[in-house]
């Protein structure tokens, strides 16, 4: 399906909807749950039977009549299918029909004419467009995305502006999100949450190794395609590790998801890196076997407060969804870790904890925290001067005698096996 050109322009309703446009507003309708096929269809049949008494009324009109819509409702699906009937022309694409619009663009489902296969095109809301940071922003988001390429990311295709509209194409891809399984209070089974979850990772390591941060890990961005993949969405907030200019710009903001923002990016931190990545995704694993968020709150403002908030407890989510095991459990609270220097280090220790699991094995990785005594040592650990409490000096003194412990008992049993093996071999 194609936009119609100016030529040959679709008929028109009473409302000034085109034919067209009026199939999309079905569709979204439909989409949206405001109405049942059923229902849409008897508004058009009677429709089409005053058409036939020369009697012309649009069908949010009839819909609203028929109280199966109500009129704030009706306004506002006007109002949005006016704004798809705005013509968006770029050369090489054949605009099909909206998708969804978010806090920085339109998305249209497109064709591209060259190679004849459908794309998504993002194109920057007209307000921001008047403004060069916002086109700044919009084009640099591009421009990461493109530095991407990885079966478990949406892929940049082109970039650019014509007649003062900056689009941005991308992989069309067909499929639902995380979001929309938990908005129908479903669970995820925990190896199926795995799996997904671990396809995520495998994306992060991909864009860890190329020196960025996605910074907006949630449920809505992660899409499970039609034939089973996984996709990492929407590069709106992503950046460049090593850019500090970017990172001084944005001091003291907190970017992200208030539900599923990591602690250094409610404080602002200018030094945000991988591990916030991993701590957000660790929000979203949780809720998608719990159904719940990790941190609740009456305000965005509480929830962040929580996630930094070293007195909030945390529930374990084997604790509440008991079919758990405590591996997914460790796991979890490791990605989940308050102080980052307790999370994986990265995408791929993660993914080996993983693929831990669904093995039916304990993480190898989770709750050891092998590097933990070694830091120590080379005094990387926050002391007094840094602001340290005498209670968190004296729970990280419990953690390191606790190590010390298990460090003297395995070097015991190493001795005792030393000395059976000598005796044998004396014995021979």
């Amino acid at each position: 399906m194609a936009t119609t050109t100016e030529s040959n322009p679709p008929a028109k309703d009473s409302k000034g909807l085109s034919s067209l446009n009026e199939f999309n507003l079905e569709k979204s309708i439909l989409r949206r749950g405001l109405a049942t096929a059923a229902e849409i269809d008897a508004c058009k049949a009677h429709k089409a039977k005053l058409a036939s008494k020369d009697e012309s009324k649009g069908l949010l009109e009839i819909m609203v009549e028929a109280r199966v819509l109500t009129k704030s409702q009706s306004m506002r699906l006007l109002k949005e299918a006016g704004e798809a009937n705005r013509r968006v022309e770029i050369p090489g694409y054949q605009v099909i029909e909206k998708l969804g619009k978010g806090s920085m663009g339109v998305v249209y489902k497109a064709r591209q004419t060259s190679v004849d296969r459908i794309v998504a095109v993002k194109i920057l809301l007209d307000a921001l467009a008047q403004n060069k940071e916002f086109i700044k922003r919009f084009d640099r988001e591009a421009k990461i995305a493109a530095k991407l390429s990885h079966n478990n990311v949406v892929n940049a295709i082109d970039a650019g502006d014509v007649n003062g509209l900056h689009y941005f194409v991308m992989e069309y891809v067909e499929g639902g999100t995380i979001k929309d399984v938990l908005d129908k209070n479903e669970v995820f089974e925990e190896k199926m949450a795995i799996r997904i979850v671990m396809a995520v990772a495998e994306a992060l390591a991909h864009a860890h190794q190329r020196g960025l941060i996605h910074r907006d890990i949630k449920p809505e961005n992660v899409i499970l395609t039609k034939d089973g993949n996984v996709k990492l969405a929407d590069l709106g907030l992503a950046r460049l590790t090593a850019d500090e200019k970017w990172a001084m710009s944005e001091a003291g903001m907190a970017i992200g998801t208030p539900y599923y923002i990591s602690p250094e990016q409610v404080r602002g931190q200018v030094d945000v890196d991988i591990r916030a990545d991993i701590y957000s995704l660790g929000a979203t694993l949780y809720h998608m076997v719990t159904g719940q968020v990790p941190y609740g709150g009456e305000t965005a403002q509480e929830v962040m407060r929580k996630h930094v908030d070293k007195n909030t407890p945390f529930v374990p989510p084997d604790h509440l969804n008991t079919k758990l095991s405590s591996g997914l459990g460790v796991v979890v609270e490791t990605m989940m870790a308050k102080n980052r220097e307790n999370r994986y280090r990265n995408p791929d220790d993660l993914i080996l904890d993983l693929k831990c699991l669904l093995q039916g094995e304990s993480p190898m990785i989770a709750g050891q925290k092998p590097d933990d005594l070694a830091t120590l040592a080379e005094g990387d650990v926050e002391d007094t001067s840094r602001g340290i409490s005498e209670a968190q000096l004296i729970e990280v003194a419990g953690y390191v005698n606790g190590k010390q412990s298990v460090i003297v008992a395995l070097a015991a049993i190493l001795a005792l096996s030393v000395i059976t093996n000598v005796v044998v071999l004396a014995t021979r």
